[in-house]
């Protein structure tokens, strides 16, 4: 008897042990604080919840651990998209909606044929980003890139595709590029965003800037190097057009604007951010102390550069003060795009962008930094709740 007991009282303890893990567990999970769904796209050579490296090294949160998770953990539904990492706004967009949805990448016939590339890609059917696309209201945040790729995302998702429409039988047409999905997007948020484009780019193609006249100390070059060498897109025969170094040229950037609406029943959000100072002599510079080494030579080289785009578009000192790769006028509203200053305390609207106070940081600040570590997961849960609170 005494033996069954104790057997009678390990089982017991054991049930006791397990429940209380699931109760910690359940805990852990977080109980619901929104029913939005925010979705959480990367930026130019990221990746996210199909990559095995995101579980190790999270894009969104680095070394500092998991935004999703900790999100998460308060009851905010958060979810990582995986785009190509240096494909343009519009393959981004169709990979976007195919996880999202849970279905083939569709690129669209009349895209794929002009780009010269297969027209499916990946199949989600089987693991798509979401259980519930159709019955959810949904949260964009796209980080450098990733904000080209949401706001393009909207435009088909809501308007369609009128060139894919065209070419294409209704029957063989994907739902992405009808359009008519009015309701599904609740809020739209950039974070250093190169909504404008971005000088980094535009500068080496000015005959009348000389780069090499720009001192730059030989160690910021090199992680400079380092950096450009680990960006560099994989040519694979598709056109220049179709890549997004080609969309964050400031031309190509602003001819992209003209096809994305602001719709009048989302909620917008712009951040910027700048690491630029003046220092002793009156020159604007980026403060190494919060800079990472591989984003000092580009920003030395912003701070700099004045001058105009092949389509005549003038850039002036206003676009000089950056974060190390995306200038902080152009991370504001999109060109053509109704815009106000956030105030606080003042009540918000869809159908604008709200421009955020420009935050002290270079360009990963949104992720967590790397070596310029910052905590930034206090951010995060303000901004979901701020957004929550508008439902």
């Amino acid at each position: 008897m005494k033996k069954k007991g104790k057997i009678v009282l390990a089982c017991i303890l054991a049930l006791c042990l397990v429940i209380t893990g699931f109760e910690i567990w359940n805990n852990h999970k977080g109980k619901s604080q929104s029913d939005l769904k925010f979705v959480f796209v990367h930026g130019l050579s990221g990746w996210g919840h199909y990559d095995a490296i995101n579980y190790v090294y999270p894009y969104w949160g680095l070394t500092g651990g998991s935004i999703t998770k900790y999100l998460g953990r308060q009851g905010y539904d958060c979810y990582e998209a995986s785009v190509a990492p240096s494909g343009s706004a519009w393959d981004r967009a169709c990979e976007l909606y195919a996880q999202l949805a849970g279905t083939v990448v569709d690129y669209g016939k009349e895209h794929s044929e002009r780009c010269h590339h297969d027209r499916y890609g990946k199949d989600y059917s089987k693991n798509p980003l979401m259980d519930d696309f159709n019955d959810s209201t949904i949260v964009l945040l796209g980080h450098s890139f990733g904000g080209a790729t949401i706001r393009l995302f909207s435009e088909i998702l809501v308007d369609g595709s009128p060139a894919e429409q065209e070419c294409t039988d209704a029957d063989d047409l994907s739902p992405f590029f009808k359009g008519g999905d009015t309701d599904r997007i609740f809020a739209i948020v950039t974070l250093a965003a190169p909504s404008n484009g971005t000088t980094a780019y535009d500068l080496y193609e000015d005959p009348e800037f000389d780069v090499d006249s720009i001192y730059v100390p030989a160690k910021y070059e090199k992680a400079g190097d380092l950096m450009s060498d680990g960006t560099k897109a994989k040519i694979d025969g598709r056109i220049a057009e179709d890549y997004a170094a080609y969309d964050m040229h400031i031309d190509n950037a602003y001819e992209l604007n003209e096809t994305i609406t602001t719709f009048e029943n989302i909620y917008y959000f712009a951040y910027p951010c700048s690491t630029t100072i003046i220092d002793e002599n009156g020159e604007k510079i980026p403060n190494a102390d919060i800079t990472e080494s591989m984003f000092m030579r580009s920003a030395i080289r912003m701070n700099k550069y004045a001058g105009t785009t092949k389509g005549g578009i003038v850039i002036d000192e206003s676009w000089q003060s950056n974060d190390g790769l995306v200038n902080e006028v152009s991370a504001m509203a999109p060109s053509f795009a109704p815009s106000e200053t956030y105030q606080s305390g003042v009540t918000l609207v869809p159908g604008k962008y709200y421009v955020m106070p420009t935050i002290t940081g270079d360009h990963m600040y949104f992720q967590g930094g790397m070596t310029k570590r910052v905590n930034i997961k206090p951010f995060y849960l303000e901004l979901v709740q701020m957004i929550s609170a508008l439902r």
